[in-house]
């Protein structure tokens, strides 16, 4: 099974903050991870070094067989889906759903003079229907909820046939029915064998899919824990990840977290 994404021992700084500390990470084809943290965890930044938008100060970095700092990113990262609320934003809200999803072929935000074949709208229409968002074909972008706008995205993330899709906090905003009909569209993708490896950035164990296979924590830069989510997947890690003690369920695929009362303690 070939690797998708390997760290080695990676760090990225700021100033005087450190944002990752000594993280080694490896992504293999057909494996479908949840990275959990709280706020400040070093999520986002995990993200923006996976999808080559920055670099490491120290450490390797490998994407796609390639290692960052010797590669193009403008090369790289067309092969990389990628959707987040600094994504969304760029949209322009007067743009048709149809346009904001083919016009990721060119890796471009908004129509301008690209031409696109019968083929680039024939997948387009055809990955909005395999999120749920056949309907919004010929809306603008603007018009959409934001449950709405979230399933457009993923179809926009696709749209280049990516070999790894990375989905950084999609559920944020959404309501619970909103989240429950994006929590359905990502089992869907991380079902069928022909997806890409996925990563799925989030805060709430709640909105991991059935089908996902393992799971990374963070904690203030750190890795807490990873591996195949069955073995990761517990209250003394989410209680070491969160900084409070907590309880885990699991009960028809699905997790959920809360925290421990008293009468639970000792």
């Amino acid at each position: 099974m070939n690797t998708v994404l390997e760290l080695a021992d990676v760090s990225v700084r700021r100033g005087q903050a450190t944002l990752l500390d000594s993280v080694s990470w490896t992504v293999r084809e057909g494996e479908r991870w949840v990275v959990l943290g709280a706020n400040g965890a070093g999520k986002t930044t995990l993200v923006q070094l996976c999808s080559a938008q920055i670099h490491p100060t120290t450490g390797v970095a490998g994407i796609l067989g390639e290692v960052l700092g010797t590669v193009d990113v403008f090369e790289l990262r067309p092969r990389i889906g990628y959707t987040s609320a600094a994504v969304a934003e760029r949209i322009p809200r007067h743009e048709l759903v149809r346009d904001v999803v083919v016009s990721a072929s060119y890796g471009v935000v908004g129509r301008w003079r690209e031409h696109y074949d019968e083929l680039d709208h024939d997948r387009a229409r055809a990955l909005l229907v395999e999120v749920g968002a056949g309907k919004l074909l010929d809306r603008t972008f603007g018009t959409l909820s934001e449950g709405e706008r979230k399933r457009v995205q993923i179809a926009r993330s696709l749209m280049a046939d990516p070999e790894l899709l990375i989905l950084d906090e999609p559920a944020a905003g959404l309501d619970l029915g909103g989240r429950e009909d994006l929590v359905s569209t990502m089992s869907v993708l991380a079902n069928d064998p022909s997806s890409p490896a996925i990563v799925l950035v989030s805060h709430h164990v709640e909105e991991v899919p059935p089908g996902f296979t393992h799971a990374l924590m963070l904690r203030d830069g750190h890795v807490v824990a990873e591996g195949p989510i069955g073995s990761v997947m517990t209250a003394e890690n989410l209680t070491a990840t969160f900084g409070m003690s907590l309880l885990l369920t699991f009960e028809d695929g699905r997790y959920a977290a809360r925290r421990r009362s008293r009468r639970h303690v000792g």
